[in-house]
């Protein structure tokens, strides 16, 4: 007797500016798939031009999954992606089609196929003090005392990294055990066939080439005026994790009188492009991965070769 088939699913990953919704795009309209976005930006509401979210026309020809579904006020977890998306996979999965998974934040599609450690929900009371404490001192001492309390997480989180940074002080003050100590144990990991795919130039400087014009069309088309409205909402601040997506940050201080546009823009490319690093170390060492280049004609036809 054969063992039955898991259902398939399909990771699309990459770094910012590599291609990866036009890609899906494409393969939406190739195969019997439905997005699901991978993404800690896209999840709030109102963050549209400088997350480059899909426009209206997008959406209306391929639906995304797990975008508008947060206010910026709020907070959105790994663990909530993972809970959501397991849900929409399993319903994409009932209508008899295939999951796509399509984004650039590794830490989810890191918790949704390995699973999570138990570590404790997010304080925001916290947060704002190591913020406070960053503001005062530098994130570099913050990082010296991650360092000194948790050597192996501060070797793989940069100071330069200051959500992963916080994430760290944050559970040890939380909880009295360091993120080392609490991510021995893991929950079940993703029960599906999943086919694993990364996009990005080969040359790097391609990949910065893009960032940038990105980043300038952005602006061209409102998103200072967009960071704006968010700004003159009034409840909203620096310390939230949704103020500190790349971009938003350089565009909120610029609005303060911190340093003027033409900064503003040098310190926003700057933050996307160390972004996009980051994103390509975590997939240098990611298991699995089919690698597509960007721009190629052939990248769609590779992907419907592993999905047949």
């Amino acid at each position: 007797m054969t063992e039955a088939r898991l259902p398939k699913v399909l990771t699309l990953m990459g770094p910012t500016a590599s291609g990866k919704t036009a890609l899906a795009m494409e393969l939406v309209k190739e195969h019997n798939c439905e997005i699901i976005s991978v993404d800690s930006a896209l999840v709030y509401r109102g963050m549209d031009i400088g997350s480059a979210k899909p426009t209206a026309e997008e959406l209306a020809l391929a639906p995304h999954r797990l975008i508008d579904i947060r206010d910026p006020l709020e907070t959105y977890s790994a663990a909530d992606f993972r809970n959501d998306a397991l849900e929409e996979i399993a319903d994409i999965v009932k209508m008899g089609k295939t999951p796509l998974l399509v984004g650039g934040t590794m830490l989810y599609f890191k918790a949704l196929l390995e699973g999570l450690s138990p570590l404790p929900a997010a304080d925001e009371n916290i947060r704002a003090a190591i913020v406070e404490e960053a503001d005062l001192h530098g994130w570099q001492q913050l990082h010296d005392e991650l360092k000194r309390l948790d050597p192996i997480s501060a070797e793989r989180i940069h100071p330069n990294d200051p959500q992963r940074l916080i994430r760290a002080l944050e559970v040890i003050r939380i909880s009295g055990k360091t993120m080392t100590e609490l991510t021995q144990t893991k929950s079940e990991p993703l029960p599906y066939d999943v086919v694993q795919f990364a996009i990005s130039p080969k040359d790097r400087k391609l990949l910065h080439l893009s960032i940038e014009e990105r980043f300038k069309l952005m602006l061209n088309q409102g998103f200072v005026e967009e960071v704006q409205a968010l700004r003159d909402r009034g409840d909203l601040h620096l310390a939230l994790p949704s103020m500190r997506c790349v971009g938003y940050r350089q565009c909120w201080q610029h609005l303060d009188g911190d340093y003027d546009y033409n900064t503003m823009v040098e310190k926003g490319v700057i933050a996307t492009r160390q972004l996009a690093k980051r994103q390509l170390t975590w997939l240098r060492g990611w298991p699995e991965l089919n690698w597509l280049e960007s721009g190629l004609d052939t990248n769609l036809t590779n992907i419907l070769r592993h999905c047949r």
